[in-house]
């Protein structure tokens, strides 16, 4: 049998769940839901990271001890999966003794072998992220040796010889291309790699610092709180059955996580484990940020935003859809509540309620409520036949991809499909004229709703339950084949599974449009090929220039105060409640860039994402849909397509063009 193991990360419990968590959290759930949907034995973690300094700093604040401050909090996290049916096989707790078990065997395992040492060290602390940080680092970040994000400290600590794993790791990431996802996370971890590693420090003496897992070999120290937090992965598994278990689960492990902590899951931590005696995980997974106003949510900020109270208000299931729907995995995405109205109201309360309703009604009116034999048919049924099994193929694969934002929409184009249809065969009509043609047309449109709610099963599990119900079917019917509606079923009572919402917050986070002549974007008038114009190349979003007069000739002191430079696509992604654009980041090799560009009718993000375009790069910024662009891509259009302009072989990121 296929496994799937999946995990989060675990949780800091210095404060209360956000949407981040939550975000990551139903991610996992969806994903591990899909698998068992597809006959997959699933394993899914979660947990909470109870250690270290974060920890101890929360509960002094709070005055209390510490133990009792983590036991305090950890439940919140339990009690919020648990309210948002979230389907963990485990939950760990890095205080637990089967957690510290493993932790001290491990170290005990690398010390032994010689991997760990003792040395003085001194330099600046990060406070937030609880690490030494290195010169380079402090550059990088801003900081200065009066920074009060940092501290210097000098101190007696123990090092694990990450240095030694350097080659071996570069080399494990070029052999499997899929350890990393999306392919922009891979190349940066790669170019990460390109600098001498230097060893990790794994110890915090008890003298600053004592809330963490004593050493093995030195209880003077306590354990580094991010070697004891991800060995969580494998500690549960060691717990629960040894090696065997963890032979059984490891090798199809999965770890979703933000691109925050990428660089300790990317590094740190298969280094970790190649000294201990175990293999890589399969993949990691670094998703995107919730983004206010594009910028991170954070506390100090004041913008983070609640799971509970938007779950309050709108529902869980239509909640988790937001989630999933509105984010592609790797991507940033900027959130607001009156986007998560709109995206609410559209998918599920217009195109997927409405229809519903009329069918129902329909049904219940000409039928009894009796789900009817469906005839023969023709050309329209069996296109509807054939969209049904492509989606059921389609959306597997963008499942087994973790692209879940693409299995959604081809859902929704299921849906939006039977609305057509219906539209086409009028069965309203039909009622008076052909019974029969009638109860063909109900039968093919119910059988999307029913595979429909198959697909839509693992992410809003809550509300198909209450569609089977509404269609007289129940769990057994969640087949993944065309035809597995049964006629003779009779259909249970109406009832509205996705009501309207209106947005009345006055907080509205988008700028106004931004006018034509300002966006920088493919949205050019009438650049397509004629008989009398050839398709000429041009800056996406400009207007087609006129017929060349003598007059509109410019000289090459003109030409030359443009700056095209080839850039390199880092990341791209669909800019929330606009069906054309797309916010890119670029290297232009000694800097990156943000652009916003006009090009999502013609490409998926991923489709861009380490291609090497051409770019204005001296153009003033402008805002698009309040995301501020640094620049403009080249594209040429012609007869309805879009090319986006790139070398014709491979050249240094950032090279002028001239």
């Amino acid at each position: 049998m296929s496994r799937f193991y999946i995990t989060t990360p675990i949780y800091y419990v210095n404060d209360e769940a956000h949407l981040g968590h939550a975000y990551t959290t139903t991610m996992a759930d969806v994903l591990t839901r899909y698998h068992r949907l597809y006959g997959y034995e699933t394993f899914f973690l979660t947990g909470t990271d109870e250690h270290g300094q974060k920890a101890q700093q929360a509960a002094d604040k709070k005055g209390m001890p510490v133990q009792d401050y983590v036991e305090s909090v950890a439940p919140r996290f339990q009690d919020l999966w648990k309210k948002m049916n979230i389907s963990n096989d485990d939950f760990v707790r890095t205080t637990e003794p089967r957690h510290t078990k493993v932790v001290q065997d491990v170290l005990q395992r690398i010390y032994e072998a010689g991997l760990i040492y003792s040395d003085s060290y001194e330099g600046f602390y990060e406070v937030s992220d609880e690490r030494f940080l290195t010169d380079k680092e402090m550059e990088e970040k801003g900081y200065t040796k009066d920074s009060p994000e940092v501290v210097f400290l000098q101190e007696k600590n123990y090092f694990f010889k990450m240095s030694q794993y350097q080659d071996w790791l570069i080399q494990h990431i070029e052999a499997n291309p899929n350890f990393i996802r999306p392919e922009g996370r891979r190349r940066e971890i790669l170019g990460f790699l390109k600098q001498p590693l230097g060893d990790l420090c794994i110890s915090r003496p008890k003298s600053r610092m004592s809330w963490g897992i004593d050493l093995p070999f030195d209880t003077d120290y306590v354990c580094y709180v991010w070697f004891d937090a991800l060995l969580n992965y494998i500690s549960v598994l060691l717990d629960k059955g040894g090696d065997e278990e963890l032979n059984k689960w490891w090798p199809e492990s999965h770890h979703l996580i933000g691109k925050d902590i990428l660089m300790v899951h990317a590094v740190y931590w298969p280094t970790m484990l190649k000294a201990a005696g175990y293999e890589p995980p399969k993949s990691l997974i670094a998703h995107g940020w919730w983004l206010i106003d594009s910028a991170k949510m954070s506390k100090s900020k004041g913008n983070v935003i609640k799971p509970l109270e938007l779950m309050d208000r709108y529902g869980i299931d239509a909640f988790k859809y937001f989630l999933v729907r509105d984010m592609s995995l790797g991507l940033d995405s900027n959130f607001s509540e009156k986007a998560m109205v709109e995206r609410m109201n559209s998918d599920l309360a217009n195109d997927f309620g409405n229809l519903l309703n009329r069918t129902h009604k329909l049904l219940v009116k000409s039928f009894d409520g009796v789900v009817p034999e469906p005839g023969a048919g023709g050309e329209l049924e069996a296109e509807l036949k054939a969209l049904g099994e492509k989606t059921l193929a389609t959306v597997k694969e963008h499942v087994l991809e973790f692209k879940l934002h693409a299995a959604l929409e081809e859902v929704l184009q299921l849906v939006r499909r039977a609305n057509k249809y219906m539209e086409q065969t009028e069965p309203w009509k039909l009622a008076k004229t052909d019974l029969n043609a009638m109860g063909t047309v109900l039968w093919h449109v119910l059988e999307i709703f029913r595979l429909a709610a198959t697909l839509l099963s693992p992410v809003i599990p809550g509300k198909v339950e209450n569609l089977l119900t509404q269609l007289g079917l129940d769990q057994n019917n969640l087949e993944l084949r065309w035809g597995a509606l049964p006629p003779g079923t009779r259909a249970g009572e109406a009832q509205v599974l996705f009501p309207r919402h209106e947005y009345k917050e006055v907080t509205d986070m988008e700028n106004t449009e931004t006018k034509p002549e300002q966006t920088a974007v493919a949205e050019a008038p009438k650049a397509e090929a004629t008989a009398e114009s050839k398709p000429e190349a041009q800056a996406a979003g400009q207007p087609e220039a006129a017929e060349a007069e003598p007059d509109n000739l410019i000289g090459i002191e003109d030409f030359a105060k443009v700056q095209l430079r080839v850039a390199e696509v880092l990341e791209a992604e669909r800019v929330p409640k606009t069906d054309k654009l797309l916010r890119l980041i670029v290297s232009l090799g000694d800097e990156k860039r943000q652009i916003v560009a006009g090009v999502a009718a013609y490409y998926e993000p991923e489709q861009l994402i380490g291609k090497q375009i051409v770019v204005v790069a001296n153009l003033k910024p402008v805002k698009l849909r309040g995301i501020e662009s640094h620049g403009m891509l080249l594209a040429a259009k012609s007869e309805g397509k879009l090319s986006v302009m790139t070398p014709l072989g491979e050249v240094a990121t950032g090279a002028a063009i001239s």
